[in-house]
């Protein structure tokens, strides 16, 4: 996993789903894993500084979700670091609004890419942040629910959340 090479603070933060680090450049977020999940950086060797001002906005866009708000990222500003076609898949779930599901193929369209279904893929497993760049609204072709990093029953809750039904 690469990490954005500027970050400068770090905070844990709660989530009905369970503890996240979060992670900010001077620009932006720029990280928030779940415990454990695939492709989390393990430690990070930046202080711990939960009043920096983006990890407080993360603080808050995380509220902000999990009280079913349709735009959580008011007032958030992601720096996202990746390659330029990871950027484009991000911004393809950026898009994405809260209650709505593609597929791994309508992402790789939508990035610009339309034969690179299985690069969207791996950029969408590789999405430094996780909820809040919505990775878990993509699902399989048929609708079935695939991979996510923090864990299928977190990927789930996520989209009962947001009132998709998941079988």
């Amino acid at each position: 996993m690469t990490v954005h090479p500027m970050i400068q603070a770090q905070a844990r933060l709660a989530t009905p789903l369970g503890e996240m680090t979060a992670a900010a450049t001077a620009m932006g977020l720029a990280g928030l894993w779940f415990d454990g999940q695939s492709h989390h950086p393990g430690p990070l060797d930046v202080p711990v500084d939960p009043q920096q001002r983006w990890l407080q906005a993360a603080a808050g866009a995380l509220a902000a979700y999990f009280d079913s708000a349709d735009d959580p990222l008011q007032g958030l500003v992601l720096d996202l670091h990746g390659t330029p076609f990871q950027q484009a898949v991000w911004r393809a779930l950026l898009a994405l609004p809260r209650g709505t599901t593609r597929s791994y193929g309508e992402i790789a369209v939508a990035a610009g890419s339309p034969a690179a279904v299985r690069a969207a893929g791996a950029a969408i497993g590789r999405n430094p942040v996780s909820i809040l760049v919505p990775c878990h609204r993509v699902l399989g072709r048929d609708g079935s629910l695939t991979g996510y990093a923090g864990g299928l029953p977190r990927k789930q809750s996520l989209l009962r959340l947001e009132g998709i039904a998941v079988a």
